[in-house]
């Protein structure tokens, strides 16, 4: 029995592998048939997997993925650098539309070599697809200078038009907005040639929020160039024009796009920013050309109004530069203890004649007037007289004296209009000749 027990047992060690070998082959050959049985890809397969290898192929770094696709299931080969782009790329197939699933089979090298190699491959990739490129690119540029010079050109043909006898900033604005928008759709153009349409998207959404950043950081800047646009606009004063603005006076030098530049009188040159000018009451004495002065003179209360009113105004009128229409004027300002306070008022046409050296010279020729009809100023502190009397007292009381000689001589003062900021104010146009808006 023991010998039939190990024969047995021997035949079924020799019958095991035989029967193994079976089973295998049968395993094997029912795999086949289940691969036989298996859909071949189709169109819509092939088509898949073109428009996923597409897509793929974009990104820098997987230009080394294949792609293959069988009844929906697209599968992925190759190498990427790491696992992040691993699972990018298959993000990237599963968000097309018609992938039902991903067979993520792509490979992640180990070694620095590896990966240097893949690095080198894909630059080297960069590089052909670069050079391939380069007769659209040279056309690219081409066709950008073409939309700068077609810009100039319009912008000169603008500058040239009925626009600058009216308003030069308007007209230089204008110039400007359309010699960039030539240029802006050149780059378009020229962006769509090259298929960078992706750049050009990302560009315009994220000009709002650009556009939103810069306008904070750059609030003041804005301000104060969106001021320069509605003055030009609104054509408040010229260059030349002595104007007021806030606490600053002088004539205007230029309207830049930040700031206006004015010369005192003190040859003193002051940029105001354009949005304290847009938000201030601007004086301007130069738009009307006939301007009023006044100025006050007191009299000794004794002394007759009517008479030292009628030497004034007689006097006032053959000042030169004081206009005849309208008329010089007067009234009573003031009745003090000490005097009586006239003031005189009178018109000059600014652009023939200075308005402050007309005022100097009619109170000059008013205190003349006064000297001859001998109408003396206030007398606030009285005298004991222990000398001869003052002559006007002695005339009062009959004495006879020798008239005195007058203290202002005869004859009108320079009235001429003051030009002596004049060639500073030229020098500094000139100066910000190039970027004056008016």
């Amino acid at each position: 029995m023991k010998r039939v027990a190990r024969g047995l047992f021997v035949l079924c060690v020799l019958l095991l592998p035989i029967v193994a070998g079976a089973q295998g082959q049968a395993w094997i050959a029912q795999a086949a048939a289940v691969r036989a049985g298996a859909p071949a890809p189709g169109p819509n397969d092939t088509q898949l997997a073109r428009t996923v290898a597409a897509r793929l192929h974009a990104v820098p770094g997987f230009g080394a993925v294949t792609v293959t696709s069988a009844a929906g299931v697209v599968r992925l080969e190759g190498s990427v650098s790491d696992s992040t782009d691993r699972a990018h790329a298959e993000q990237i197939a599963v968000q097309q539309p018609g992938v039902g699933a991903v067979d993520d089979r792509l490979q992640i090298p180990g070694g620095v070599v590896t990966r240097l190699h893949l690095a080198l491959s894909q630059v080297y990739g960069k590089l052909i697809g670069l050079v391939a490129r380069l007769p659209l690119l040279l056309v690219a540029v081409i066709i950008v200078l073409l939309s700068w010079w077609v810009g100039r050109t319009i912008s000169r043909r603008i500058h040239l038009s009925r626009f600058s006898a009216h308003n030069p900033y308007i007209d230089s604005l204008v110039a400007r907005l359309v010699n960039w928008l030539v240029l802006l759709l050149g780059i378009l153009i020229a962006l769509d040639l090259l298929d960078a349409t992706a750049i050009v998207g990302a560009l315009l959404g994220s000009a709002g929020v650009v556009g939103l950043a810069i306008g904070f950081a750059f609030r003041d800047i804005a301000e104060n160039y969106v001021a320069g646009i509605l003055l030009s606009l609104r054509r408040g004063f010229s260059p030349g024009d002595h104007i007021l603005v806030d606490r600053y006076e002088g004539k205007v030098v230029a309207l830049t796009s930040r700031s206006t530049i004015l010369m005192t009188f003190d040859g003193v040159q002051v940029a105001v920013p354009n949005a304290i000018v847009f938000k201030s009451v601007v004086t301007n004495y130069t738009q009307n050309p006939t301007r009023r002065f006044e100025f006050t003179m007191v009299i000794d209360v004794a002394e007759s109004i009517r008479e030292a009113q009628e030497a004034a105004l007689a006097q006032l009128s053959q000042v030169d530069g004081v206009l005849a229409d309208p008329a010089p004027s007067w009234l009573v300002d003031g009745y003090m203890a000490g005097g009586i306070q006239l003031k005189f008022q009178a018109w000059v046409n600014q652009r023939e004649s200075d308005h402050r050296k007309v005022r100097s010279e009619a109170i000059r020729a008013v205190k003349l007037a006064f000297e001859k009809a001998e109408i003396d100023g206030p007398r606030p502190v009285q005298y004991m007289l222990t000398a001869p009397l003052p002559p006007s007292m002695a005339r009062r009381f009959g004495m006879e004296l020798p008239t005195p000689e007058p203290t202002e001589p005869e004859g009108c003062g320079d009235t001429s209009v003051n030009h002596d900021i004049d060639a500073q104010v030229v020098e500094q146009r000139a100066v910000h000749d190039s970027e004056n808006l008016i």
